[in-house]
């Protein structure tokens, strides 16, 4: 009674679409026997004409299921009227380029589909086609597609982000209504015709995207609010995207994690060199995790930023310099090197914690950041190299880890307030007779059993760290547990 009364609010007002042959005993056995049926070939229904084949129901046990491109030596050209409807155990769908249309309630109530790749010559996806499709979650519409029947996605709960094609001209009523957890609907072409005022209705979570190039938009489309998808230039190469270049009006800017080439959407792994060069409109960014490289001065002299969080990946030479309204920067576990001068005159920086991931700070890597008071040197850092922190004068402290092999001439030059350099381990090689250039203050400690240290490191005085336990505190004492 509740499967009915749920399949009844679906598809009301109409009447319930007829199940597809051989599903219709799936839908109604016992949760059980789906599990322990046996594993065999698909096997599918199909009818006939003009030497073509219509699937027209599915007799297998579920799962993963690619429909074939030929039968019998015809091709299968479409997929019938409620062919799979009700197919509870279906998990995931490919359907080959051969396939022109989908027919209404095609797949209807597959609560159990998750993935669904419709191949580039289906041209018609029919109403109701994907309704009620509780788990599948995202969605590539070919750019064979022209039309998207009413109901189409109706109720796909869990559907996030859909795709669709370059010739897709029109949208039925009702075709993603009540998608709530949909966030992105990424058009690759012109604006289509949307029929009525409920294609999105509960989206109240989506955006419209669309590209540059691209004709017919406003503000809204079928009531979701429509934004540029990427305001700039990209190349792609080997099935990624680089962006190259941003044209947009400045502001909050979010780097997309996939921009759409000519079949599908392509991840975005690259800031190439000069991207955002001297933008200084940009109020903020954000960088997705895809990103595993920043090319070099990519975002040189954005001088509005204040903050920056960097996910993943090499951070290019000079990448964030010149950012003088820069207070804070995070950099994620999974940055694996900082270029030369990447960080340069950042003058208002504050603190910088480099992560475990880092292996070598670039030449002048924080130069002239003349506000940095604070920053830790991950476990894994070997090499300090030239200028590094040459000219921080707020610096007042570092450690620096026994993992650190060399450090580079003028690494901390000049930084006047700097009093303490605590190292680890033994004494690192050193790169040139100026480490400690015009640093007056700087004493240099070293643990005891540290091997190597004599009464001075790179012209500075050297001393024994002679750490102590701390009894000043509230809570050192004997305490209860």
């Amino acid at each position: 009674m509740k499967v009915v009364s749920f399949m009844t609010r679906l598809a009301s007002p109409r009447q319930l679409p007829a199940i597809g042959t051989g599903c219709a005993t799936k839908l109604l056995v016992p949760l059980l026997l789906l599990t322990l049926a046996p594993k065999v070939e698909a096997q599918f229904n199909y009818t006939t004409n003009n030497g073509t084949i219509t699937i027209t129901g599915y007799t297998g046990p579920g799962g993963a299921v690619t429909i074939p491109s030929m039968t019998n030596g015809w091709p299968v050209t479409s997929i019938g009227v409620s062919a799979f409807s009700g197919c509870v155990s279906l998990t995931n769908v490919t359907i080959p380029n051969r396939v022109a249309s989908i027919g209404d309630y095609a797949f209807y109530w597959c609560f159990s589909l998750a993935s669904v790749t419709i191949g580039n010559s289906v041209t018609n996806i029919g109403h109701d086609a994907f309704a009620g499709c509780t788990r599948l979650a995202s969605v590539t519409i070919g750019n064979g597609v022209t039309n998207i029947g009413h109901d189409a996605f109706l109720g796909c709960t869990s559907l996030t982000t859909i795709m669709i094609g370059t010739n897709v001209t029109s949208i039925g009523a009702s075709a993603f209504f009540y998608c709530p957890s949909l966030t992105g609907v990424y058009f690759q072409g012109n604006a289509p015709t949307v029929n009525g005022s409920s294609a999105f209705r509960g989206d109240n979570k989506a955006t419209v995207y669309y590209l540059a190039g691209s004709t017919g938009w406003g503000t809204t489309l079928g009531g979701l609010p429509v934004v540029l998808w990427w305001p700039g230039t990209y190349t792609t190469n080997n099935g990624t995207i680089t962006i190259t270049g941003y044209t947009g009006p400045g502001g909050d800017v979010t780097i997309p994690d996939r921009i759409p080439d000519t079949t599908d959407g392509l991840p975005v792994t690259s800031i190439g060199d000069f991207a955002f060069f001297n933008c200084f409109r940009l109020t903020s960014v954000t960088i997705p995790n895809s990103i595993t490289n920043i090319g070099k001065e990519a975002f040189w002299d954005c001088t509005r930023l204040t903050s920056i969080t960097i996910p993943n990946g090499s951070i290019g030479s000079s990448a964030f310099a010149g950012w003088t309204s820069l207070t804070s920067v995070r950099i994620g576990n999974n940055v694996t090197s900082i270029g030369d001068k990447a960080f340069a005159f950042c003058t208002n920086l504050t603190s910088v914690t480099i992560p475990n991931s880092i292996t070598s700070i670039g030449d002048d890597a924080f130069y002239d950041c003349e506000s940095l008071t604070s920053v830790t040197i991950g476990t894994n850092v070997t090499s300090i190299r030239n200028g590094a922190f040459h000219y921080c004068p707020s610096l007042t402290s570092i450690t620096i880890p026994r993992s650190v092999t060399s450090i580079g001439d003028s690494a901390f030059g000049s930084c006047v307030k700097l009093t303490g350099v605590y190292f680890q381990g033994d004494p690192p090689s050193l790169d040139g007779p100026s480490v400690f250039v015009a640093t007056y203050n700087a004493t240099v400690y070293y643990l005891p059993g540290a091997t190597g240290w004599t009464s001075t490191f790179g012209g500075r005085p050297t001393a024994l760290w002679n750490l102590q336990v701390q009894t000043s505190g509230a809570s050192f004492g004997v305490r209860t547990n």
